[in-house]
């Protein structure tokens, strides 16, 4: 009876994970969620090292590298010490010594709302003896910063426990042998700016560790077509080496290469319509140039600056300025969080947009838009083949890294992009010529923060972006009462109590957004032209392989 309920209880635990954490309730589960797996995973491997080395654990760290990836599992510091001292009868210095040599933690977001914390009542009431053993290991943090001569506000400004919250990254620091960013502009960041307090006292810990995708999948198995004709021209084995791409670059001026590549192109595209007929019921040419968005639903990934593009051209074809732009479907793929209602939000816009453009006959043949339903790795592997433009169009220093953006350029597409996270990495390798980079960078956005007034001086001041925005609020879109529409629309114009108006500066972005999309647009049009930058981007996709950042993680911090 007891093995069968403590089978129920752990389904009931796991059966939806990442639960809406909106109520109490659903906070509650995701943490006995986060501490279940997390457990499991570290008792595992302490019983598979006792069962080779016996009870002595001056080895361990030698043995086992934990690699937290992100702040969600950090909770293991903690976890693999109170198992330490209660289980195995170590000292809490002896413990704490031996968990910093074996973790290290991968940050995964510069922003502060998504580093992990948890309020102390809660964590206390779930896992009693976890929240005792961070008692301890804030104590030792603190005599710590006052041995190196930190003062009372510094020390402060960095404690586990700070009031009534537990902060998750800043232990994952403290007890980590290494941090690290995964794009280097990303990396760059966290040292100088949002972790800078950090690193002025643990320089040497911080690294850099790019991301990359695994070509086997996202090239191999997805694009059967195009690695035929990759491995024809440059022989077999990029599948486990990936910088031997470059090896096509001699073949971009080939006209018979480039004429083939642009037939597999065609033929995903057509592969994607008849998929997307099949299952969204919308009828799509392969002749339209293909705008891809896909990924996670938040404000900062600015799916709503690409949707308010998409107003502007239809209202510059409305106006009959635009005669002869390239017939263009914008695709859309994303999930949002069960609590983010804004998101929820921005996809009820998108939506709203595809039935006006989709349906007036002044646009239906220039504009298509679609938001793909239940957008998972598997659609993305119709998707990403036959994509001709990738949307990477984050506010500039929110980015980490991004992968999309990898699979898209691996597979053929040029990036449509603000010059962040990985993007930068691409446009090095790739060429500026071969992408198209706009937008406010990291420094000026920072330099503008402060006094930025969008109301006054974009909305107020520019007819063009004011159209556009008000399309929240006039009538031209129905939200079902909702009311999110005004909240996306004060949230721009007005801010919020928790934010400032235009927190992600679509509003400064918009205009050379569009502009640059024109850009990408007109170029299209010379497919053989088009087709090369395309070529090159795949040519100089080898650093972005995920055998190299595994390569790099093993020999840098696991020292294997």
């Amino acid at each position: 009876m007891g093995a069968s309920e403590s089978n129920i209880m752990a389904d009931a635990i796991n059966d939806v994970l990442y639960p809406n954490d909106n109520t109490e309730k659903g906070r509650r589960l995701r943490l006995k969620q986060q501490y279940f797996f997390v457990s499991a995973s570290v008792q595992d491997v302490i019983r598979r090292y006792k069962a080779k080395y016996g009870e002595d654990f001056s080895h361990f760290a030698e043995c086992y590298a934990l690699q937290l990836n992100d702040t969600h599992p950090t909770v293991a510091i903690a976890e693999l010490i109170r198992i330490f001292m209660f289980k195995e009868g170590l000292s809490f210095k002896e413990a704490f010594d031996i968990v910093q040599k074996t973790c290290n933690y991968t940050n995964h977001t510069v922003m502060g709302e998504a580093l992990e914390k948890w309020n102390i009542d809660l964590f206390k009431s779930v896992i009693p003896t976890v929240y005792e053993i961070i008692l301890m290991i804030n104590d030792y943090l603190k005599k710590y910063l006052k041995s190196i001569g930190q003062t009372e506000e510094q020390i402060n400004s960095k404690l586990i426990v700070d009031g009534s919250v537990i902060h998750m990254a800043r232990m994952a620091i403290f007890a980590s042998a290494h941090t690290n960013g995964v794009a280097q502009l990303h990396t760059n960041i966290l040292m100088h700016d949002v972790l800078k307090d950090w690193y002025e006292i643990f320089p040497d810990r911080f690294q850099n560790k790019t991301n990359g995708i695994t070509p086997r999948r996202w090239l191999g198995l997805c694009d059967p077509e195009l690695s035929a004709l990759i491995t024809e021209k440059i022989g077999d084995g990029w599948q486990t080496d990936l910088d031997r791409l470059a090896g096509l670059k001699k073949f971009v001026d080939d006209g018979d290469t480039i004429n083939r590549f642009m037939a597999i192109k065609r033929t995903k595209k057509e592969q994607l319509c008849a998929y997307i007929k099949e299952h969204e019921g919308i009828d799509l040419s392969p002749d339209f140039a293909f705008d891809i968005q896909v990924k996670r639903l938040h404000e900062y990934k600015r799916q709503l600056l690409n949707a308010f593009s998409i107003m502007d051209l239809y209202f510059q074809i409305k106006d009959h300025k635009l005669p002869d732009l390239q017939p263009t479907a914008f695709i859309f793929g994303a999930k949002a969080a069960p609590a983010y209602r804004r998101a929820k939000g921005i996809i009820k816009y998108i939506n709203e947009v595809a039935k006006l453009v989709n349906n007036d006959p002044d646009t239906k043949d220039k504009l298509k838009v679609i938001f793909v339903q239940n957008y998972n790795v598997s659609y993305a592997e119709k998707l990403i083949p036959a994509a001709d433009i990738s949307e990477q169009i984050s506010t500039a220093g929110l980015e980490a890294s991004g992968t999309g953006n990898m699979k898209f350029m691996l597979n053929g597409a040029v990036t449509l992009g603000t010059y962040d996270g990985a993007n930068v990495e691409i446009v090095e390798e790739a060429g500026w010529e071969n992408e198209y980079i706009f937008g406010a960078r990291v420094e000026e956005i920072d330099a503008i923060k402060a006094t930025y007034k969008p109301k006054e001086k974009i909305y107020n001041r520019n007819d063009r972006v004011k159209r556009v925005v008000n399309t929240l609020v006039d009538g031209t879109f129905n939200d079902g009462d909702t009311g999110m529409f005004g909240e996306l629309f004060n949230s721009l114009i007005n801010g919020a109590s928790w934010h400032k108006p235009d927190n992600y500066f679509l509003l400064t972005d918009l205009e050379g957004y569009v502009d640059t999309k024109l850009r990408a647009l007109y170029d299209y049009k010379n497919r053989n032209v088009f087709s090369k930058k395309c070529w090159m981007n795949i040519a100089s996709a080898g650093k972005f392989s995920s055998d190299r950042t595994v390569r790099q993680y093993a020999e840098e911090l696991w020292k294997l």
